[in-house]
């Protein structure tokens, strides 16, 4: 471990405007060396603040070289390495990854905080301390985690043979993360993927490079992962990511984004018959009964949809609403949606940040846009707001299940109410949706539970329950994705069964 610092630190507090030279001089870990701009990577890209929409720092900008060079380090790491088979030393790694993490918590927080747009109250959930928690859920499953399985004898070929399987790492990892929420989203990769055995390439989302290089930093400084077990690149170019899902090196791809951009990816990722692991969009529903409480159901549908701006896979950004209840439930969310206070995101008090970008701005705006054209009824919201990125909490009535708003993913604080007549409607309704990530219910208990069996999502909520933790395993049907991330189920998406056979009684 060297001692070269890694803060991450903004100089100006509230706003976070300014980055020191070390957010501006962040740099890329490729085979166990950080690279930066002044030595092999000759070019840089900007990171935005966007509550600002200034320049926060500058990332490298990583080429299919570099990609290739990263794949060979984790392929030669995990062939020739002991990285695979050495559980001692994949957990005493772990809890050193653990701890940097911890004693660097502050100054990834504002990192975070610039460069994500997240408020600082989210880093204290799933933008950054439930990530750290990961981690430690992984090294801690590790130390118990039964490698064989014991299958017992049968008799063939008229003697007794016996059976066992052992776990093995799935090999050389490409692992491509989004931007809403990135120390997440690459934890809940690498931690698994470590634990497992795997060596890795992991790729920054282009939006928020800097966050992610700074974990690459972290592990090179503080940690003794061998050379090459963990690479981090960026880069604005999508090239870097084609070459990583099509190279034959890569064993696996884990992808966490758009499902258009994971088809893209798992076609790919076929010509080499890569395993895919897809993370990917979600237009969730949430179902409120005739007999919930309204008043409940209607804080956590306007509370939880304009989270970090409404960048989430998993938020119900559909509202099913009774007809018999619709205005009542609908003046509810529009009073609540008046209370949300957005701004500057290192505010104590602010709940809700700005877009990520100006793009996705005027991708949110656009859709709202168009279903007002289309007979949707906007009671509130659709302002844009300025400096910075902002969107104004939105609610519109009167939408059509099969209109673009209701089955198009958003990722905008965008909540689109849809009346319904009973439950087999209500469940109709929620399932008319390629995606199948989510959902949630809100009434008596024994109903909204028998409705929730009936709707094809990967996690419920039921009555405002929260199923998201390490432990519990996360994914969708449908095209929302393949695979689990996190839970046990998680550590088992990175690893391969291998079965054995022997005589009873042979020697050696």
């Amino acid at each position: 471990m060297g001692s070269q610092e890694t803060a991450a630190t903004i100089t100006d507090g509230p706003g976070g405007a300014e980055a020191t030279e070390h957010v501006a001089a962040r740099r890329l870990l490729i085979d166990g060396e950080l690279v930066g701009s002044d030595q092999t990577c000759a070019r840089t890209y900007p990171s935005l603040n966007p509550a600002t929409g200034e320049v926060l720092g500058y990332a490298p900008e990583a080429d299919t070289v570099q990609a290739a060079a990263a794949v060979a380090a984790a392929r030669r790491a995990f062939d020739a390495g002991d990285w695979a088979t050495d559980r001692a030393l994949r957990l005493r790694c772990l809890d050193q990854l653990h701890r940097a993490l911890l004693e660097h918590r502050d100054e990834l927080a504002a990192l975070t905080i610039a460069e994500v747009g997240a408020t600082a109250a989210l880093t204290q959930g799933a933008q950054l301390d439930q990530p750290i928690a990961i981690v430690r859920y992984y090294a801690d499953l590790l130390e118990d985690y039964p490698m064989t399985e014991d299958l017992g004898n049968i008799e063939s070929r008229g003697m007794l043979h016996h059976r066992w399987v052992e776990k093995e790492a799935a090999g050389v990892v490409a692992a491509i993360i989004a931007y809403n929420y990135p120390n997440q989203l690459a934890l809940a990769k690498l931690a698994p993927a470590l634990a497992a055995g795997c060596t890795v390439v992991l790729k920054a989302a282009p939006d928020t490079p800097l966050i992610t290089l700074a974990l690459g930093e972290l592990i090179a400084d503080h940690t003794d992962i061998p050379a090459g077990v963990v690479n981090v690149l960026s880069a604005s170019d999508p090239a870097v990511g084609a070459a990583l899902t099509t190279d034959p090196d890569v064993d696996m791809v884990t992808f966490t984004g758009s499902t258009p951009t994971g088809r893209a990816i798992m076609a790919a990722a076929s010509g080499t018959l890569k395993r895919v692991f897809l993370e990917l969009g979600g237009k969730s529903a949430a179902i409120v009964l005739d007999d919930a409480d309204f008043n409940m159901a209607a804080v956590f549908a306007s509370f939880s949809m304009v989270t970090h701006a409404g960048q989430g896979c998993a938020l119900t950004s559909r509202l099913l609403v009774p007809n018999s209840h619709h205005d009542e439930i609908v003046e509810l969310i529009k009073t609540n949606f008046s209370h949300v206070r957005y701004g500057d995101p290192t505010d104590p008090k602010t709940y809700m940040g700005p877009l990520i970008s100006a793009k996705q701005r005027d991708k949110v705006d656009g859709m709202v846009q168009r279903a007002v054209a289309a007979g949707a009824t906007l009671v509130t919201g659709g302002e844009k707001v300025d400096p910075g990125f902002f969107y104004t909490p939105t609610l519109l009535t009167g939408v059509d299940p099969d209109s673009e708003i209701a089955q198009e993913e958003v990722f905008g604080p965008v909540l689109a109410v849809i009346g319904y007549d009973d439950d087999d409607d209500a469940v109709r309704i929620a399932n008319n949706s390629i995606y199948g990530l989510s959902g949630a219910i809100f009434g008596g208990q024994g109903r909204a539970v028998a409705m929730a069996r009936r709707i094809r999502t990967g996690t419920f909520s039921i009555n405002g329950g929260n199923y998201f933790s390490p432990d519990a395993p996360f994914g969708g049907y449908k095209q929302s994705g393949i695979g689990r991330e996190m839970g046990v189920a998680g550590l088992e998406e990175f690893m391969e069964s291998k079965t054995f056979a022997a005589p009873v009684g042979a020697a050696g």
